[in-house]
Formats: C-alpha cells, structure tokens, sequence
C-alpha cells in the first residue's frame, strides 16, 4: 500500500478568512517502509505573513517573494500524490488548505475518505493523553531535537516515524516490510527493521507427571513432619 504523509505552513488558521499555505512537505511509504522519495515546495501566498504565523514557522514576506505560485507547482504535487492514502496530523487542517489551493486553480478537491488523522488515531490509542506531534514524539522516543521552527518536511518525517509506532511498529515476522528491500530511513529515524526468525517445528511436550515423578513427590512429601495439609482442627 503506497501513503504520503504530509504536512503544511500557513499564513494563518482558517482559508476563510483568506490565509494560504506557503509549504507543503510530503514524505512516501509503500507497504510501511519509507522510500526515500519526498515532495517538498514553498509557494508565494499573495498576501503578507502576519508576525504571529513568522513566529511558528519562520516562513517571512522576504523569503517567500520570489518563490512560484501554488498553480506553477499543482501539477508536480497531484502526480506525487496520485491516488495514495494520505497520512497528517490534525488532518482536516491540512486539507481545508490544500482543498483551497486546489479550487483556487481550478482542480477538484481531494476526497477525505483517503486521508488518515493521526490525531484521532492517537487520542483513540491513548485516551486523555496528549496527542501534540511533540507529546507522540517523546511517547515513542523519535529524536525531535532538530526540530527549532516548524517546518512542512520535517514535520512530515517526524510524523512519518510517528505514524509507523501508532500502527504497530515494524513487528518481526508479520510481514511488515520486505526483508530483501533496501529501505531509506529519513535522518534522525531509527531503523526498526528487523528479519523474522525461522525456528524449527517443535512438537507438543507432555506436562503430565510421569509414575516415577509421582513416586518421587510421594517419597518427598514423606519427609516432611506435620504438613499443614494434613492437619486436622
């Protein structure tokens, strides 16, 4: 199974109110193995960075003035993307923006029934514990302290460790990833791919006692003076 996981800064909150994304950062796995193939854009918004976004991200009206429009880059996020599962934390965020941008150049909107919330699988994991991406990092021991500002790809492959720990882990022998592939992992991952052992067959063991055994505890019982079972009030 081929998922993207994604994430994106904004200049504000809401699309409604007018902001836009300027950074969209995708990561690709195929049968929960990272692949090492990453989408990763900045787009001028149109419209100034208020200070507070600046603040988060680190993304200013100086840096973003000369980068492409959301419609000059479209068509190189779509085929990316293609028809996979996509992966974001707090989803419905992220896909109010890219839903936006999408309508803005014409393109129709991507469907939610192919996106995963790794919030709601979170809070549905670990009910009444913090489900920040920081809180789940530090749950699951993913290395975050390169991670100064917020940042679409980063994010993404901090997310991406994340999202393989709430799914299980690469558990042995369960046929998780391909032993024989080489798999990129991002920087900062640790590798958790491991090879399922072959053991051999082993038939059952008999627990039954045999009569040797038995006459051994008798004669073991024997020795012992006033056993507790034995005494009567």
């Amino acid at each position: 199974m081929r998922e993207i996981i994604f994430d994106t800064e904004t200049t504000g909150l809401s699309p409604d109110e007018g902001h836009r994304m300027v950074e969209i950062g995708c990561i690709e796995m195929v049968g929960r193995s990272l692949t090492g193939r990453t989408f990763h854009a900045y787009f001028n918004p149109e419209i100034p960075m208020p200070p507070e976004a600046e603040k988060v991200h680190g993304l200013g009206d100086a840096f973003l003035a000369d980068k492409p429009l959301f419609g000059a880059g479209v068509e190189d996020l779509l085929e990316f993307l293609g028809d996979a599962t996509l992966v974001a934390h707090n989803a419905g965020f992220d896909m109010r923006f890219l839903n936006a941008e999408l309508a803005m150049v014409g393109k129709p909107a991507i469907a939610m029934s192919r996106v995963i919330d790794t919030v709601a699988m979170a809070r549905a994991k670990f009910p009444g514990s913090p489900a920040s991406l920081d809180a789940l990092c530090k749950r699951f021991g993913v290395d975050r302290s390169h991670r100064v500002l917020h940042g679409a790809l980063l994010d993404a492959e901090l997310l991406a460790q994340v999202y393989i720990e709430l799914t299980g882990g690469r558990q042995i022998g369960l046929g998780l990833a391909d032993d024989s592939a080489e798999t990129v992992i991002v920087p900062g991952a640790r590798p958790r791919l491991i090879p399922s052992v072959q053991r051999p067959h082993r038939l059952p063991r008999p627990f039954a006692a045999s009569e040797e055994e038995l006459a051994a505890h008798a004669e073991f019982l024997g020795k012992i003076k006033q056993p507790l079972w034995l005494s009567t009030r």
